[in-house]
């Protein structure tokens, strides 16, 4: 939507808007092969995913999707927060700045 540097301003004070909803989805995953657009290593991770979605629902949707397409398997329950954004939100849901935190059993 906005490539302007006040971007979150405008947001906060309405002259910039968005039919959106900045959330932060925490996700156990396995990860059974290298996933080389993330940078992803094999082995159980939480990821940590920042979205910009419509609703929980579709937060939910957009990191099922993200697996299929990459090859990580949700292992547990998606925990969604809502987070203050690092990117401005664009002319469709996104989600962006994928990472992994790995854990050993």
């Amino acid at each position: 939507m906005s490539n302007d540097k006040d971007w979150k301003l405008k947001l906060r004070y309405g002259k910039l808007t968005t039919p959106y909803q900045h959330y932060t989805a925490l996700v156990p995953v396995k990860i059974d092969n290298y996933i080389e657009d993330l940078d992803a290593q094999p082995g159980l991770a939480w990821a940590g995913i920042k979205i910009w979605a419509t609703d929980t629902d579709e937060v939910s949707d957009i990191v099922t999707s993200i697996g299929k397409q990459t090859g990580f398997i949700i292992t547990g329950n998606i925990e969604i927060y809502i987070t203050e954004a690092i990117q401005p939100p664009e002319a469709n849901p996104y989600a962006y700045n994928i990472n992994f935190n790995y854990f050993k059993e």
